[in-house]
């Protein structure tokens, strides 16, 4: 599908985006989106090289952004609030939730969520329906956001941990860089360590923890995760079947007493050999 240049300006994109979330929010028993800033130099659109968003737009790997997603929507408010407001008015036809993404602050938090109470507002003042109880989470993949997760927990509804940025962040690598990539590995103990206290801060403030991105469906993994106690998993639809099995296959006590020990392990190669011999037994 071709966008013309005048495409990208908020006041003619609200509307397409409102009609696209309300068909998503339709199509869809439940849909967690999130809105990313994606700064894209090369794609020749002058409203992107400024800081141009796109709704549900993701970012490149291996592209390094000028600075942190959710501060980039801040920044640009002309083009953060028509997402919002598209996205509470698509939630009176589905049940929608706001995830932002990239924040390493209680400051983006509060002000993103003050942003959403004053659309909120612009709404009710016009008399346009939306979910008044609406669901605003954090997408946690930063190295600040695992150390602040006891303080963010009280702030959200929901946290979703991000595995590929935050095990690149947490080993200040480049997962795209083949001469540090030997480093990136979610099975690292700094990594499982962070996705530890952000589950177990998680839920001890009563949040829902999901997770998503390669390590959910991590056959691996996923012993681990229920160990710790991550609620939701996110998955392709070819993982799921094999998830679910192993899932129902362990017992709590088994669970726990094989996380236990690898946590005791000091290396990423360690825990995997060890986490390898344990689901092929």
């Amino acid at each position: 599908m071709q966008f013309t240049q005048d495409f990208f300006k908020p006041e003619i994109r609200e509307e397409f985006e409102i009609q696209a979330m309300m068909k998503r929010a339709w199509a869809a028993q439940m849909e967690v989106l999130q809105v990313v800033a994606d700064i894209c130099e090369e794609n020749g659109l002058q409203y992107f090289a400024d800081g141009g968003t796109l709704l549900g737009a993701v970012r490149h790997q291996g592209f390094i952004p000028w600075d942190d997603d959710i501060d980039i929507c801040l920044k640009r408010e002309d083009l953060y609030r028509p997402q919002l407001k598209a996205l509470l008015r698509a939630s009176a036809f589905g049940q929608i939730k706001i995830m932002i993404p990239m924040v390493t602050c209680i400051e983006e938090i509060r002000e993103a969520k003050a942003l959403i109470e004053e659309i909120k507002k612009e709404l009710d003042e016009r008399g346009i329906a939306y979910n008044k109880e609406i669901k605003v989470g954090i997408m946690v993949e930063t190295a600040a956001a695992s150390l602040m997760a006891d303080v963010f927990a009280k702030e959200v509804d929901f946290f979703s941990i991000g595995t590929n940025d935050l095990t690149q962040y947490t080993m200040s690598v480049d997962r795209g860089n083949e001469k540090v990539s030997y480093l990136y590995s979610t099975f690292n103990p700094a990594v499982l360590r962070s996705i530890r206290n952000i589950i177990k801060c998680g839920r001890e403030a009563g949040i829902m923890v999901g997770m998503c991105g390669e390590a959910a469906s991590d056959p691996m993994m996923i012993p681990l995760l229920l160990a710790f106690g991550l609620n939701e998993f996110s998955m392709s639809s070819s993982a799921i079947l094999k998830a679910r099995k192993m899932i129902t296959g362990y017992s709590e006590a088994e669970l726990q007493a094989v996380a236990d020990k690898a946590m005791s392990f000091v290396s990423a190669k360690e825990i995997e050999n060890f986490m390898r011999d344990f689901i092929n037994q």
